[in-house]
């Protein structure tokens, strides 16, 4: 078997294992390195597959597997609402954490969303990104964490499972029992959002960013929902409630006008913003990405990820100047 067929036979699952890499391993950078991993395993067997599965099948055990060893190390990837409850004074000291925590990162919809006509298939595949989604399967011990994306999210079948996992199909049931109930207690999961692509989404979304670039505070303080939530890595300190919320921003983060800029994008099936914050030269420097989680009444929850290299995952450049223009 060739290198035509292999990619022919393979390629076209690079796609949603690369959004399952990202869902076990919360990271960008180690999805990618995982389905890489992958593809180099596969085609140096490719001419022992026996078919006994499909090649997606197959595909899935092999980068399922990985993921697992990844994780066999500590590695959970946190939000700071996932490491201790919200700061009830917005005057606090913010509380920074220390090169050991590793933070769970957004992911691009243009990742993980896939070429598809069917409204229905990519609704679908928004649901199963939602970053509260991924933030709440990082409090699961990994097996029970593939045993709960391979049932929940792909309907694998379990008998499926238990092949890809070398184990049998009660044990695949009963962790599966075991980590629905822990992300029953967690409560992390989604409620009904808004989909990032209708108006009404693209609306608060457009009204965030003019607040944020406007720096006005009263404009996000009717954005947001009375039970809203703020949280921003690096920091661990984070913040509930709507009278919380508003406070820290005006106070130590909005600025003056034009401290912020801030382009639209998507990221885990909501609607996002790569944000720059303006240096001393009056040049636009890469911040981070900040996500939203919307309803129809407004923001719900605002997350805030400070890594200037998302932005560029992201497909943004770098830098903004003043006028606009951009380079990286």
């Amino acid at each position: 078997m060739g290198a035509v067929e292999f990619v022919e036979v393979t390629e076209p699952f690079r796609r949603e294992l690369f959004a399952h890499c990202y869902r076990m391993l919360g990271s960008i950078q180690d999805a990618e390195d995982v389905v890489q991993e992958t593809y180099l395993r596969a085609w140096r067997s490719f001419d022992r597959f026996e078919g006994r599965s499909s090649v997606r099948t197959w595909l899935y055990q092999i980068a399922t597997n990985r993921c697992l060893t990844e994780l066999a190390r500590p590695s959970r990837r946190n939000l700071p609402s996932g490491l201790g409850p919200p700061e009830p004074d917005p005057d606090a000291a913010l509380n920074g954490v220390g090169a050991d925590v590793r933070w769970l990162e957004p992911v691009p919809d243009a990742l993980v969303l896939p070429d598809s006509a069917d409204p229905a298939a990519i609704v679908a595949a928004r649901e199963a990104v939602r970053l509260a989604l991924v933030a709440s399967l990082q409090h699961l011990p990994p097996r029970q964490r593939a045993v709960l994306v391979l049932r929940d999210v792909l309907a694998f079948p379990a008998g499926d499972v238990a092949v890809l996992l070398g184990t049998t199909t009660a044990s695949v049931k009963s962790a599966l029992q075991r980590a629905r109930a822990r992300l029953a207690e967690l409560s992390l999961t989604a409620g009904q959002v808004v989909e990032p692509a209708t108006p009404r989404a693209r609306e608060l979304l457009d009204q965030y960013i003019a607040a944020f670039e406007n720096a006005d505070a009263a404009a996000l303080e009717r954005l947001l929902l009375t039970d809203a939530t703020l949280e921003a890595t690096p920091l661990r300190t984070w913040f509930a409630g709507r009278g919380v919320c508003v406070p820290f921003l005006r106070r130590h983060l909005l600025g003056s006008p034009g401290t912020w800029r801030m382009l639209p994008t998507s990221a885990n099936g909501q609607p996002a913003a790569a944000a720059y914050l303006r240096d001393q030269q009056g040049n636009y420097q890469a911040y981070g990405i900040c996500v939203l989680t919307v309803t129809d009444k407004g923001i719900g929850r605002i997350t805030s990820f400070g890594d200037p290299r998302l932005v560029t995952a992201f497909g943004f450049d770098s830098f903004l100047d003043p006028a606009g223009s951009s380079w990286v």
